[in-house]
């Protein structure tokens, strides 16, 4: 019996060549496209996972609200204070240890060479998280200041393949060069990790921060991650209902002006487990770049949209072809054949058919996985033999399109009544119901693809405005320099001769110095209290008196920083190094000027009442310093368009700057490059040039964004194609089963352009009932995507319009051969029997 089974599908299969072909390649692309989202969304839930006994790893993360504007905002780092004092008060808490990032350089021999990312930690790190190790004791190899720990690939760079532990790194700190030993090699991260770094140093923060001993006790600076292992069954909730005792403790408030104030105002912290960090809440500050939840919902969403396309699309060809099979299914019956078996049949040539595409797909899959690889910059990949979860989803995924697409004309079919079937002249008995179904089914296959027309044009047209809106400042013509390898105490005169030298250079125009920069990580922000005023929070950041030029920024009022006038500058010596330094800047105050939202922020309506005034600003632990306002800069996006813009007060300061920046004009930015990077590796031979054009960081920055709009709009694209596969396949049996109707129209007087726009109009029907579906959903979703932007395009009709203009340009086209075909025919052929 069974044999008779695959025998007769096989017949049929062969026998209807197209009708095969169409069915088995749409839903092979209907299932490789399911695979391949789901293989991402899969790889997206992955990270960290590879992490042992990362359950119970928590990185403590700070949320904080604007008291004035309520804007909330979340981000990984946290103060070096939270995460010590919070580790002191709870006793759940098994281990902490701090890190925060680092660019050193590293000698061999004369050649100076530079890191990707060093993490320099507090403690023994491998406690908290457990780094597989090539070379070294997890136990002993951070347990001593000093203690290098490397990654393979770094390893490899300096040292070869040979077992560096015992052999000695040269890094250059604080201008000289300090001998470390290697105490182990870890494996190379990998891409599913939210961790990014190729060296580990183990540091004392107190002697490190010697000449700022500030940062160690400050709330307002973020430079830093806080990791934290818990006790063997201890709960996450109860450090955090330890939080309030905390704070009362290590934050206890003060009078301040008449007020109450307390340091960390603001803030609130949250332990996140480290496999849930990538996807958390808080995306900024971050080691790597995350996703979202809603993200991964979308595409989740997109795999079974995708799907259902296919199996829908199988289901119309599968209903239309069995309709056809009514005198075979008629004469099993006579000759006595159960409606059971007859169900069984239908369902195993449906299976055959799935079983075929899932083949096809999994090919396709195979292909495609290298485009997407480098697309998405993920390690996606299929192991069929040790992947049981892959397997079990291939084999669901058969099952599920076979018995979608055979449990309808299964059940439908089985029913007929022979002697019905046998007398009529009709060869395919159609009811009102059958044909409802199809078009419902077309109509739903149109509307998911119009859908993820118009969600792709949306997410594309954003990505794209995040990379050509305007900054506030000119993003063209700029190369940006990370000066963190200059040693600390000298890094002020150092830079400042670097910036006078780089000025001389042919095309260059200026160039300055900063602490905040494009794309920058880094977040520093201190209060600032006008007298009768709420204090404001306000970004805290270093420049010098030629940055608001060299960015192209605008003074809108008042006067920017002048290297002759004492009272601008708010550094100079190292702040801390020496106490009278802090109380001499305390008694005399500064300058400082602020952007245009920070103004706002202080209550005034009109920049230039900004100007001249006077408050106090806690970026001192030794006391409030009196500042007073001398000019406002307009307001400047300096990180993506995710992130609000800041409200930013900029101090002229020589210490702990960040970045130098480079203006430059009528020349190729190859060659000023080359130039610049000269002029470097002369004055800085120690420090490896590490120079990038704005545009190239801004197109990194947005470059996640694109490369997954660029995949949605392939997956879309794909819909629709598989959409327009079964339109074709229905075009062709309703003009096969239409012809004689056809003929006799003819006859009657139909010209062909009359019939061509009869069968276009019927089938242009179900795309334009579909756009009434489509587009309030896709305005709904897009809508809700959007908001997640602080800068975004409008929502405006262009897109649902392009949508619906090209699905029906499609769906027409897709149907006009055939159209064409049938009534260009001779009648006398249809009528000749007649």
């Amino acid at each position: 019996m069974w044999r008779n089974y695959l025998t007769v599908a096989l017949r049929v299969l062969t026998k209807e060549r197209t009708y095969a072909f169409i069915n088995v390649v749409g839903l092979a692309l209907g299932l490789a496209a399911c695979l391949a989202l789901l293989l991402y969304v899969r790889y997206e839930r992955s990270y960290d996972s590879w992490l042992p006994g990362h359950d119970d790893v928590y990185e403590l993360q700070t949320f904080y609200t604007d008291s004035q504007t309520g804007e909330a905002g979340a981000m990984q780092m946290t103060q070096y204070v939270a995460g010590t004092t919070l580790r002191q008060h709870v006793p759940q808490i098994a281990n902490g240890v701090y890190a925060m990032t680092s660019m050193p350089t590293v000698l061999r021999g004369r050649e100076a060479l530079g890191i990707e990312r060093a993490l320099m930690v507090d403690g023994n790190l491998l406690d908290i998280l457990r780094l597989p190790l090539a070379y070294g004791d997890p136990r002993t190899a951070l347990s001593r200041v000093g203690a290098v720990l490397l990654s393979e690939a770094e390893a490899r760079r300096i040292f070869g393949d040979a077992n560096p532990v015992g052999r000695t790194v040269t890094l250059v700190e604080h201008g000289a060069h300090v001998d470390h030993a290697v105490t182990g090699v870890f494996r190379d991260l990998p891409r599913n990790s939210s961790l990014r770094f190729g060296m580990i140093v183990r540091f004392d923060p107190p002697s490190f921060f010697a000449d700022q001993p500030e940062w160690l006790t400050s709330f307002g600076d973020f430079n830093g991650w806080y990791f934290l292992r818990l006790r063997p069954g201890a709960d996450p909730a109860t450090v955090h209902d330890a939080m309030p005792a905390w704070r009362d403790r290590y934050m206890p408030p003060a009078m301040e002006d008449g007020r109450v104030t307390r340091p960390g105002e603001g803030f609130e912290w949250r332990l996140v487990n480290i496999g849930d960090v990538h996807l958390g809440e808080a995306q900024a500050a971050t080691m790597t770049e995350g996703n979202d939840q809603r993200t991964l919902i979308t595409y989740t969403v997109a795999a079974l949209l995708i799907l259902g396309i296919a199996c829908f699309n199988f289901v119309n060809l599968a209903t239309a072809r069995a309709l056809r099979r009514a005198r075979e299914v008629a004469l099993r019956k006579v000759l006595g054949a159960s409606r059971r078996q007859l169900i069984v049949q239908f369902l195993g040539e449906s299976i055959l058919v799935a079983v075929a595409a899932m083949l096809i797909a999994l090919a396709l899959l195979e292909l495609a996985l290298p485009a997407l690889r480098r697309v998405l910059d993920a390690d996606l990949g299929v192991d069929y033999g040790g992947d049981p979860l892959f397997i079990g989803a291939i084999l669901a995924l058969v099952l599920l399109a076979g018995a979608v697409g055979g449990l309808y004309p299964a059940f439908y079919v089985s029913r007929f009544q022979p002697a019905l079937v046998l007398k009529s002249s009709a060869a395919t008995p159609e009811t009102g119901r059958s044909g409802l179904l199809r078009s419902l089914l077309v109509v739903f296959q149109f509307a998911v693809s119009i859908g993820l027309i118009v969600c792709t044009i949306v997410v594309y047209g954003q990505s794209v405005y995040g990379s050509v809106a305007d900054p506030g400042y000119r993003r063209g013509g700029l190369l940006q320099i990370g000066i963190e390898g200059i040693a600390n105490p000298e890094r002020g005169r150092r830079s400042e001769a670097l910036v006078r030298e780089l000025e001389q250079v042919p095309g260059v125009v200026s160039a300055g110095r900063t602490s905040i920069g494009v794309a920058t990580p880094n977040h520093s922000n201190t209060s600032l209290h006008l007298p009768g005023r709420e204090p404001v929070s306000l970004g805290n950041y270093r420049v010098d008196e030629g940055f608001f030029e060299t960015m192209g920024m605008r003074l809108v009022a008042g006067r920017g920083f002048d290297v002759n006038r004492p009272m601008d500058r708010s550094g100079g010596a190292p702040p801390g190094a020496d106490p009278a330094v802090d109380q001499a800047l305390i008694a005399r105050g500064a300058n400082v000027v602020v952007n245009e939202l920070a103004a706002r922020r202080l209550g005034f309506a009109n920049p230039a009442d900004a100007v001249g005034a006077r408050a106090e600003a806690a970026f001192l632990d030794a006391g409030p310093v009196p500042v007073t306002i001398v000019g406002v800069v307009n307001d400047t996006r300096f990180r993506s368009i995710r992130e609000p813009i800041d409200p930013i007060m900029f101090r002229f300061a020589d210490d702990f700057l960040s970045h130098i920046v480079v203006r430059y004009d009528g020349i190729d930015p190859a060659a000023v490059r080359e130039r610049v990077r000269r002029v470097w590796q002369r004055v800085e031979p120690d420090v490896p040039f590490d120079g990038e054009f704005s545009e190239d960081i801004v197109e990194r920055l947005y470059g996640q964004e694109q490369a997954r709009a660029s995949v949605f709009a392939g997956f879309a694209c794909l819909a629709l194609t598989i959409a327009c596969l079964g339109l074709f396949g229905l075009a062709a049996l309703t003009a096969e089963r239409r012809t004689k109707e056809i003929g006799i129209r003819k006859v009657l007087g139909a010209r062909t352009r009359d019939i061509v726009q009869l069968l276009a109009w019927q089938f242009s029907k179900p795309v334009i009932v579909a756009n009434l579906i489509a587009w309030p959903a896709a305005w709904w979703a897009m809508r809700e995507w959007l908001n997640t932007f602080d800068a975004r395009i409008g929502l405006g009709p262009e897109p649902f319009v392009l949508a619906a203009v090209l699905a029906l340009v499609l769906a027409i086209g897709t149907i006009a051969g055939h159209a064409i075909k049938v009534a260009r025919a001779n009648p006398i052929h249809a009528l000749r029997y007649e």
